[in-house]
């Protein structure tokens, strides 16, 4: 029985090994999810997970790449449900997620020399698996008390890595380079001189894109919209598809704003149909008067689909109905409120480099994450909100459906 049992012992302690690495690279989501953050404890974790990362036996890595991939991104099949699927779908796009990360940190495994998987590592910030960017391994520092910036990262690994090429008590000599990655403070944007209703909705998938509920979900709507006239804001900002529909199909309901609009500045969600192409939209109503901001950056597997061209149509016909085809602008739109320059972003854009490219002052962002709920996304949208807006020097005004509404700098 012995020499049956023994082999097993081995790759029982690699499989532990990997989960506390994926919980160490993890837990400062959690902390967070739970209003929990402590910057000493993100610190802490995220050393010790880069560390593992580092020097522990290949097989270990790819185990933890596994778990990561799980931990970060198990809820993405959440919205499969929406478009048709069964429920039992969802374990499976978890499970394929953690394949992906097996791979993507499995690239570590091809050697067990310490400054080769610093270099991969720091290469591995750069890349983006399936099209999908919100795996960065330097976030896991935004709580913290080191900085997120690549030349942080740098400093890190290289406090992390220089151990190796010492021994017995010289190995610690490196750990005050961790000094020159401290981030203590950091230059707090200045907000507009205006008072911003930023909307928290909660409405479920199923009952928002319900045909028959359409009229409620208008009405909803409206209702804030009034009552943020009714408290004196200077601009109500609805979240993504706020107006489950293509607007500008319904003239009526477009008056309706652009007189409401002599009152308050309105931001609202909502698609838009265009020459037989379909696309998500911002909608910015002033006085009397209204423009439209189209998506840029769209997100992949939900409104596009990153495989090639041959294969794009057919799983979106097959699989996602023809949902997952919208169209995108060229460039991003700048709406000017009350005066005020504001980049639109919506949901999974506001994540991402392009939107910040000439480093805007201001975003609205807006959101529906009514698609992933209940899980952590919410909150790992947040951090990334938090990480843009370090690096651009942006204040983010976010609303959206579900959870995460709020200023974000």
């Amino acid at each position: 029985m012995k020499k049956y049992l023994t082999p097993k012992l081995p790759l029982l302690k690699d499989v532990a090994f990997a989960l506390v690495t994926a919980i160490c690279f993890s837990a400062f989501i959690y902390l967070a999810d739970f209003d929990l953050t402590c910057k000493l404890c993100d610190s802490l974790f995220a050393l010790v997970a880069l560390a593992s990362l580092l020097y522990a036996p290949k097989r270990v890595v790819l185990f933890s790449g596994f778990f990561i991939g799980l931990l970060w991104f198990y809820w993405i099949g959440y919205s499969f449900k929406y478009y048709g699927m069964s429920a039992h779908v969802e374990p499976f796009v978890a499970l394929g997620f953690a394949l992906v990360y097996t791979l993507f940190f499995g690239t570590m495994a091809l050697t067990q020399k310490v400054y080769i998987r610093a270099f991969i590592l720091f290469g591995l910030s750069f890349v983006i698996p399936v099209g999908f960017n919100w795996m960065k391994p330097e976030l896991l520092f935004i709580n913290s008390y080191f900085g997120t910036s690549k030349i942080d990262f740098v400093i890190i690994l290289a406090a992390l890595t220089l151990p190796s090429f010492l021994k017995g008590k010289w190995k610690l000599l490196p750990l005050p380079i961790l000094g020159f990655a401290l981030s203590l403070s950091h230059p707090i944007p200045k907000e507009p001189a205006l008072k911003i209703d930023l909307i928290a909705t909660h409405i479920g998938q199923f009952e928002k894109w319900n045909p028959d509920n359409l009229e409620a979900m208008i009405n909803i709507h409206l209702s804030y919209i009034d009552n943020a006239i009714e408290q004196g804001y200077d601009v109500v900002v609805l979240p993504e598809s706020a107006f489950p529909m293509y607007l500008n199909q319904s003239p009526i309901l477009i008056q309706y704003l652009s007189e409401k609009s002599k009152q308050i500045s309105i931001v609202a969600g909502a698609l838009m149909d265009e020459n037989n192409k379909h696309f998500n939209v911002t909608y910015h109503f002033e006085n009397g008067h209204y423009s439209i901001a189209k998506k840029v950056v769209l997100v992949p597997f939900g409104e596009y689909i990153p495989l090639p061209k041959p294969l794009q149509k057919w799983v979106s016909d097959t699989f996602f109905y023809g949902a997952s085809d919208f169209s995108v602008a060229a460039e991003p739109t700048d709406f000017i409120v009350k005066g005020v320059k504001f980049r639109n972003a919506i949901c999974y854009e506001a994540t991402t480099d392009e939107l910040y490219k000439d480093h805007p002052q201001y975003i609205i962002a807006t959101s529906n994450n009514g698609w992933f709920l209940p899980s952590i996304e919410p909150t790992l949208q947040t951090l990334l909100l938090k990480y843009y807006s370090q690096k651009y020097g942006t204040v983010i005004f976010h609303a959206a459906n579900g959870a995460g509404t709020g200023i974000v700098k």
